[in-house]
């Protein structure tokens, strides 16, 4: 079943302005651009009921790869083919693969901070105000590792510059979205951006996609980890 709804699987619509929804599992109502062709709605809360599971993933974990992190997180029962809670697993993944290969970091508060913070990155950010969360998460894990401020002077540049190197690798890609090629994407540029300018090297793997019978809108061999280049 390729996924698109999670109430009924029907494909998706894009409005061009907000309209008020009321989520279809809890109720809530808010406003939102984002529903299926059935006029269902889903919150980022419910979309991504539980998340908190990967926080005792992560503090299990003892590889120093955040791709091999990310796929043990994508499999979870939790994890959408799309979805915000991309947002958060792309800085959770790269913050526990850091701390294992010698990063000087305390890692539960870290991924405290990921899971508040890249929570608040709403799914559809990508389209609707040009910057994919995964790419902003791959920032985020920099600017927690360098414990950036708005106020601090080099961490405040290469948390910026992370970001950048994500979202210029993910538009150089191009559309239709897929929170998976933009995650792994992030991830690579990040795993380069940390041995450069951090002096942490984590690991990392050829990445071949399993999730493309999921996705309706797959772009085939034009991704660099479709199984047809492998």
């Amino acid at each position: 079943m390729k996924e698109e709804c999670l109430i009924c699987k029907a494909p998706l619509e894009y409005l061009e302005a907000d309209e008020l929804m009321e989520c279809a599992i809890c109720h809530k109502q808010e406003p939102s651009k984002t529903r299926c062709v059935e006029g269902h709605y889903v919150c980022n809360e419910c979309h991504t009921a539980g998340l908190d599971s990967i926080v005792g993933v992560c503090l299990d974990e003892t590889s120093k790869n955040p791709i091999e992190i990310t796929n043990r997180m994508m499999a979870l029962p939790f994890c959408h083919m799309h979805g915000p809670e991309h947002h958060v697993m792309v800085g959770a993944a790269l913050l526990t693969a850091y701390r294992n290969a010698g990063g000087d970091i305390d890692l539960p508060q870290a991924l405290g901070e990921i899971m508040s913070r890249g929570r608040r990155v709403p799914g559809g950010t990508c389209g609707f105000w040009g910057a994919c969360g995964a790419g902003i998460s791959s920032g985020m894990f920099v600017s927690i590792v360098t414990k950036s401020t708005p106020l601090a002077e080099e961490p405040y540049v290469l948390c910026h510059r992370m970001t950048a190197k994500s979202l210029d690798a993910i538009a150089d890609m191009g559309g239709p979205r897929c929170c998976k090629r933009n995650s792994y994407i992030a991830i690579q540029q990040a795993i380069d951006f940390a041995k450069e300018q951090l002096g942490i090297e984590m690991e990392s793997q050829k990445v071949v996609c399993e999730y493309s019978r999921q996705n309706n809108q797959c772009i085939g061999r034009r991704c660099p980890f479709s199984k047809a280049n492998a």
